[in-house]
């Protein structure tokens, strides 16, 4: 009988633990091209789901220095207007890369909406509840979740939003 691989922790798994949210912890080996648009829908098309049903995860500025999470459809385009109406902003940018680590603790291609170094204001793209299940960074390139969409939103205190931009 094979021997199950053990899944090193990360704070998005032991905060989810914590707060009594199921999860299924899945390891992939990663894409050699980082930093491409479609690496979402590469991901899902290697683990064998929806694309639709992976989301990920993008930090946002807002004037007043504050920061909000946006969870979206790895395919989509968040739609930064519609992001600042939902989070009650007056506008929102998109964090600068180097900033991620210092400001969530997560590097770029992992960082999830769990387990951050605060917990910010978070949206989650309406769509997610259309699933039984989303796929969220785990907190690390190489590990996603597999999550209930309206458990992981109670725990992190998110609301669902149409935060994306129309397809063209």
């Amino acid at each position: 009988m094979a021997r199950k691989e053990r899944v090193q922790k990360t704070n998005a798994m032991r905060e989810l633990e914590r707060g009594g949210v199921d999860y299924k912890a899945i390891t992939f080996e990663e894409p050699e091209v980082m930093g491409r648009s479609d690496l979402g829908v590469q991901i899902a098309h290697m683990l064998g789901y929806d694309p639709a049903q992976g989301f990920k995860t993008l930090v946002c500025a807002a004037p007043h220095g504050g920061h909000v999470v946006c969870c979206i459809p790895s395919a989509a385009e968040l739609d930064l207007k519609k992001a600042a109406v939902a989070a009650g902003e007056k506008s929102l940018s998109l964090m600068h890369v180097r900033d991620l680590e210092a400001t969530t603790g997560y590097v770029r291609g992992g960082c999830s909406p769990v387990g951050m170094k605060r917990q910010f204001p978070t949206l989650i793209d309406e769509t997610a509840q259309l699933f039984d299940h989303i796929f969220i960074s785990g907190g690390r390139r190489g590990l996603t979740l597999e999550v209930e969409p309206e458990p992981l939103a109670s725990f992190v205190g998110a609301t669902f939003a149409d935060v994306c931009r129309e397809a063209e």
